[in-house]
């Protein structure tokens, strides 16, 4: 089975990463594009996967073809390559914002579709991707994109209603959980802690926490709950954040990213 990735950034990076270390693909059956030099170079160092500068001899090689540029890309890279795709090729896309109707829009034609929203943890195997397809991609395309994204993480089939809040949630929340980690570690430097020893403190916390939930699937206000003794300095700080409009704030922030992914 020949890979194409249309552009080679962090996201085509991460799911390359899984796909070769997974034993998914073989290096010699992914072929990348990009239109730097320094980019190409690099993937071909760092994976031994064959690159061009060309979107067209990707479009043209590939049985599942990737398309991991940005959104406002589409419609150029689109244009480029809509007449070499063949029919039966799969196409993946994982920009946010773009409907299943408006790529087919976009090649003019009716196609076997995915949309994926992986997250930036893909970066070392911990990612989180959503996936929904259009009317065209049958179940067999489905299976096979979600084994080539659980190579590097979990992958949750939903409809593409939610595609738009599962971005939100799992594409943009990363950045608000690296900006809780620097909080976390903000207060113990304040307290005396070592820098580098309080980001490792609230970032294992965190990768704990989330772990915790997931293997007991425990309702996240009972976990909490466990932690909060009667009286104790835990409950203290839930308080202190509460005041200070913890919980709409984080919600305020996924309403936007969901109305932000809307405008796209």
């Amino acid at each position: 089975m020949n890979i194409g990735f249309i552009g080679l950034g962090n996201m085509a990076r991460a799911i390359i990463g899984g796909l070769i270390s997974k034993g998914i693909a073989e290096p010699s059956s992914i072929v990348g594009s990009a239109p730097h030099e320094q980019t190409r170079t690099a993937m071909v160092e760092d994976f031994a996967i064959q690159t061009t500068a060309s979107n067209s001899e990707v479009a043209k090689k590939a049985e599942v073809l990737i398309l991991a540029v940005k959104p406002q890309m589409f419609p150029e890279v689109i244009n480029e390559i809509k007449d070499v795709v063949r029919p039966e090729t799969l196409v993946v896309s994982i920009a946010a914002g773009l409907s299943c109707a408006r790529i087919e829009q976009l090649f003019g034609r009716p196609l076997h579709l995915v949309r994926c929203m992986p997250n930036t943890p893909a970066l070392v195997g911990a990612g989180c991707t959503a996936l929904c397809a259009n009317a065209e991609a049958t179940d067999e395309d489905c299976a096979l994109v979600a084994q080539l994204m659980g190579s590097f993480g979990r992958v949750i089939e939903i409809p593409e209603r939610l595609m738009d809040a599962a971005g939100a949630v799992g594409g943009s929340s990363p950045a608000f959980a690296f900006m809780f980690i620097e909080a976390l570690a903000d207060g113990a430097v304040a307290a005396g802690m070592p820098r580098a020893q309080a980001l490792e403190f609230a970032a294992q916390s965190l990768l704990g926490s989330a772990q915790l939930y997931l293997e007991t699937k425990e309702h996240p206000e009972a976990l909490k709950d466990k932690v909060c003794s009667p009286g104790g300095t835990t409950i203290e700080g839930v308080r202190v954040l509460e005041e200070g409009g913890f919980r709409a704030a984080a919600m305020n922030a996924i309403a936007a990213c969901v109305e932000k992914s809307a405008q796209l």
